[in-house]
């Protein structure tokens, strides 16, 4: 347990150190946009081809994605109702923010950390289903009430999805897997190596981005976000942890992902649609701070 909380501790000093050099103007806010581009195209999909190469995958991991695609569509047309009484503005922000999880910039370091490898074949396997969400409801939903005229149609949610590097990654290295396929040693080792810079680099990002400044008016929208995020997460997940009958990894995985932060998707979708983006990104900064203690808190429990 010293141990684990040594190594969470490693991962508050990244985040840290992060958010130092930000506020010192030796890295800006816009480095983390090229940051980021690196960790999604790159280091995430090779910690993926390198997790999924070497474990089993088995069949009872694929009722992952249909929970988190489900529970996806519950809290998104959950939180409509809870705001039908809001304006288009407000249910399009939160109505984005609330169903999807970030899962490839928050979860995989520190799953990493507390699980190892199995860890991030669970976890890969919730966000494919997290992944149809982010990219089509989310989507549609800030779309939907957005001030500017969308035109919105399967065909641009399918293209949205297929030019996601990581879940494609998902889908071929899954297929690959279940097909006894092997991938060439040359690209294993050389994604092994590129993947060990994944926990750094999204732990330093999440730093970088760090900024609490918002509007005392929000405070109430706040609060009845966090609310329908955290407060349906937990009592669904902690339901669904003792109810299931699969293997404590299985159980852990549901627990830990409904608590998980908001998308980082939703960022540049409150530029597309014109929403309030300073709003958005404290609100997801917020959910960072409150998801990383929530699992800090499980895990010591678990562990």
């Amino acid at each position: 347990m010293a141990s684990f909380n040594q190594q969470f501790l490693y991962c508050v000093l990244i985040i840290g150190l992060g958010y130092i050099l930000r506020r010192s103007n030796i890295l800006k806010e816009r480095d983390g946009e090229g940051l980021s581009r690196i960790i999604f195209n790159l280091t995430l999909p090779a910690l993926i081809i390198v997790t999924f190469s070497e474990i089993k995958v088995e069949s009872s991991l694929f009722l992952l994605i249909f929970i988190s695609f489900i529970y996806g569509i519950f809290s998104g047309f959950l939180t409509l109702f809870v705001l039908r009484k809001e304006n288009r503005s407000v249910k399009g922000m939160i109505g984005m923010m609330v169903p999807g999880f970030n899962i490839g910039l928050f979860a995989y370091p520190l799953v990493e950390v507390i699980f190892g490898k199995e860890g991030i074949t669970y976890f890969g396997m919730f966000d494919v289903g997290n992944a149809f969400i982010v990219f089509g409801l989310s989507y549609l939903i800030g779309s939907f009430y957005s001030k500017k005229e969308q035109t919105i149609d399967f065909k641009t949610i399918v293209s949205k999805m297929s030019k996601s590097i990581p879940f494609m990654t998902y889908l071929v290295v899954v297929m690959i897997n279940l097909l006894g396929l092997k991938l060439p040693d040359v690209v294993l080792n050389v994604s092994g190596i590129i993947s060990a810079a994944n926990m750094p680099l999204s732990l330093l990002l999440l730093g970088i981005y760090l900024n609490f400044s918002f509007s005392k008016s929000y405070l109430k929208l706040m609060m009845k976000f966090l609310g329908l995020r955290y407060g349906v997460g937990l009592a669904i997940g902690v339901l669904l942890f003792f109810l299931l009958p699969f293997n404590d990894m299985f159980k852990y995985t549901i627990l830990i992902g409904l608590i998980l932060p908001t998308s980082v998707s939703v960022l540049p979708y409150s530029v597309e649609f014109e929403f309030d983006q300073k709003f958005v990104g404290t609100l997801s900064n917020v959910t960072i701070i409150l998801s990383f203690v929530l699992l800090w808190g499980i895990a010591n429990i678990l562990m």
